[in-house]
């Protein structure tokens, strides 16, 4: 393992400390509990989309007094790979390092399960969400372009950029 790495795991337990002396929790959402589409739709427009990935992927949410202010989808996507398919939170509660908790989340998760390497993609105006994954130890994979205008049927716009391309991210495990 990189030093660089290290370094970035050692900051997420100092940060997971922190985060336990916190109101909130994360915790795996039940089979028979319905998912927080109001969330999921904040990083995923499309409902048919979540639809497909959604009861094949492991979904963890976070919560305040019993009010839930943030999810993950953590799916495997082939052995030994995983894919964090949407990442959310309220937002009333972003700024408040819930996403990056949940991110960090699901790359413990991933190491759990003995997984070698975990991805995400984004959208190209996702400037945020771009950093926040970076943070976090991804590093640049690939860009596929006109993604989302080949697969959405209504243009989607963040920060009053078009998101046509998906990056993609990789943080190895191993």
């Amino acid at each position: 393992m990189d030093e660089t790495l290290l370094n970035q795991l050692k900051q997420s337990l100092h940060e997971a400390i922190e985060h336990a002396n916190s109101d909130w929790t994360i915790r795996q959402l039940p089979q028979d509990e319905k998912p927080p589409m109001d969330l999921l739709l904040l990083a995923d427009p499309s409902e048919q989309n979540i639809a497909q990935y959604i009861f094949e992927s492991e979904v963890y949410v976070a919560v305040e007094n019993q009010n839930v202010i943030g999810v993950y989808v953590l799916k495997e996507v082939t052995p030994g790979k995983v894919e964090l398919m949407n990442v959310a939170v309220a937002e009333t509660h972003q700024g408040k390092g819930i996403g990056k908790a949940l991110v960090l989340h699901a790359v413990g998760r991933a190491k759990l399960h003995g997984m070698r390497s975990i991805e995400i993609g984004t959208g190209n105006s996702s400037i945020q969400q771009l950093a926040l994954y970076q943070k976090c130890g991804f590093r640049l994979k690939e860009i596929v372009p006109d993604y989302f205008n080949t697969n959405y049927a209504e243009p989607i716009f963040g920060k009053g950029i078009q998101c046509r391309d998906m990056v993609r991210l990789q943080l190895n495990l191993d």
